[in-house]
């Protein structure tokens, strides 16, 4: 997910503010969109992936929001503390919009206009607002003159000189009394990038976890797969697959979670979910599962929970694919303390595991000696090799 960040300065050049704005992409250097759907992007991005402190600090920020954000359609998730709303010029002011303004700034919501200038019926909006932005683009001078001189009206109102472009425009903006500045002769906006785990991909590693906990009878396992369509076509076509060496006709989702069998529906499921969950190719899949396989047979070996290492070896390699620390992917699922401490590097015997796999993949010594863990490799590649290219395939 991306957001960009502007940032708003003072007349002594300090940094007081930042406008929040929608990015298609990571390389994108604009807004290709300003619709309802940008802004619900961006607020998502600003709150539920970065995280506002992360992303401003104790400063205040603005973001865009339009005509369904205003009058009630669409919600604002969040309180008036430390984000505002602006106004986007494009917006027509009628009487729901103008209501819906008194409306947010009444429940203590910082209001900026952008643009104010552009239409007259802008300045309906100025008893409600502390901010308007001003085009310092506009060909215009006396509309800009104008613009400010209808503002003087307003005492409450700060001034923004927005795209200010050039250090003549910064000049002109500082002599013409505005208050604050902003624009790409004083900074660019920031694109910043998360890796998110969305609703479907977050829904099937928890279901990952839930099928790797050793505990799933396979009446629970058919109706976690019957509630995953996409999943049950899979589980269906797996059964008459020949690497599941049944070749069966089956009659329900039901019956082929049977004829699979608990711990073969297991590995299964769980190589489909590894592969949705880290969006990964053939040659990817089989080293997370290679990964996760070896620390298997190394928690066998130390009478450990087998399943367990399974599943934390497996959540550690989808975290490196999706760029997200295994704590916090750790934090999203139903994990008992003993994985969740482990995949946050707490001390305990499956870190220990887990650490000394980690150690002989970078190539360090075997730490169980006697070629142990060189054996077990062959022997998770060998299982993996088995199972990743018909998943991938699948």
């Amino acid at each position: 997910m991306h957001v960009g960040r502007q940032a708003i300065y003072d007349r002594d050049g300090d940094v007081v503010a930042y406008e929040l704005l929608f990015r298609q992409a990571a390389e994108a250097t604009y807004a290709a969109s300003r619709s309802a759907v940008a802004t619900s992007q961006v607020i998502v991005a600003a709150f539920a992936e970065f995280g506002v402190e992360q992303l401003i600090g104790s400063r205040v920020c603005f973001v865009n929001v339009t005509r369904e954000f205003l009058t009630g359609e669409l919600p604002l998730p969040f309180d008036a503390t430390q984000v505002g709303v602006e106004v986007l010029a494009d917006v027509a002011v009628d009487d729901a919009v103008l209501a819906g303004v008194q409306a947010l700034a009444e429940q203590g919501f910082t209001v900026a206009v952008d643009q104010f200038g552009a239409d007259d019926r802008q300045e309906k909006l100025l008893p409600f607002a502390s901010y308007a932005k001003i085009d310092m683009l506009e060909s215009d001078r006396h509309a800009v003159a104008t613009a400010i001189l209808r503002c003087g009206h307003y005492p409450h109102l700060e001034l923004v000189a927005e795209r200010l472009e050039t250090p003549a425009a910064v000049e002109e903006a500082m002599s013409l009394g505005f208050q604050l500045f902003q624009g790409h002769a004083l900074g660019q906006p920031h694109g910043l990038s998360a890796n998110t785990l969305g609703a479907t991909r977050l829904q099937r590693i928890r279901l990952l976890v839930e099928l790797n906990s050793g505990e799933v009878e396979l009446s629970r396992a058919a109706t976690i797969v019957e509630h995953d369509p996409e999943l049950s076509v899979r589980v269906l076509r797996m059964v008459n697959n020949a690497a599941s060496g049944l070749r069966r006709q089956v009659s329900s989702v039901a019956e082929a979670v049977v004829l699979l069998g608990a711990r073969r529906l297991q590995h299964w499921v769980t190589l489909m979910l590894t592969a949705d969950a880290a969006d990964a190719d053939e040659a990817a899949l089989t080293a997370a599962v290679t990964h996760a396989r070896l620390c298997r047979l190394v928690a066998d070996r130390r009478g450990l929970d087998a399943d367990a290492a399974f599943t934390a070896g497996l959540l550690i390699a989808v975290s490196e694919r999706l760029g997200v620390p295994s704590a916090d992917l750790a934090a999203q699922l139903p994990l008992s303390d003993q994985l969740a401490g482990a995949l946050a590097g707490e001390p305990g015997a499956l870190t220990d595991v887990l650490q000394a796999v980690a150690a002989y993949e970078r190539g360090e010594a075997d730490t169980d000696g006697r070629g142990v863990l060189t054996a077990d490799v062959l022997d998770a590649i060998r299982w993996s090799n088995a199972f990743a290219p018909a998943v991938a395939a699948s």
